[in-house]
């Protein structure tokens, strides 16, 4: 049995690739818009940051200024209600007692006392 040979002038070529056009732009223009949103991003971050870090500045500056102004109305205000403790003190006691050494104001102070302990006593009378 004689064996198969291929044609005269061989077989027709077999198409195995496609041929498709290429789509969009090339990849080294990709890579520059890219890099071109990032720049533009970076930028637009530390601008902001140092809008915020302006802000801040005005902002600590603005409370400077006002910190007087703001201590003058609670001292009004601690004077105000002083007086009307006092008013309220002749009213129900029917004279002023005086309690300090001085007819001068001085603002109340609010100071931090320990707890006593479940005995009774406070912490520093163990020593």
């Amino acid at each position: 049995m004689p064996q198969d040979m291929p044609p005269t002038g061989g077989y027709a070529q077999v198409q195995y690739k496609r041929n498709l056009p290429t789509r969009g732009f090339q990849p080294w223009v990709y890579m520059a818009g890219m890099h071109l949103i990032m720049i533009w991003g970076t930028y637009k971050y530390f601008q902001g940051t140092r809008e915020q870090r302006e802000l801040a500045r005005e902002k600590m500056w603005a409370r400077m200024y006002l910190t007087p102004l703001l201590q003058a109305e609670e001292d009004r205000d601690q004077v105000r209600r002083h007086f009307a403790n006092s008013a309220r003190e002749k009213e129900l006691l029917g004279s002023e007692q005086k309690i300090y050494h001085s007819d001068r104001f001085v603002p109340p102070t609010i100071t931090y006392t320990p707890p006593a302990t479940p005995s009774g006593k406070a912490w520093y009378q163990f020593w």
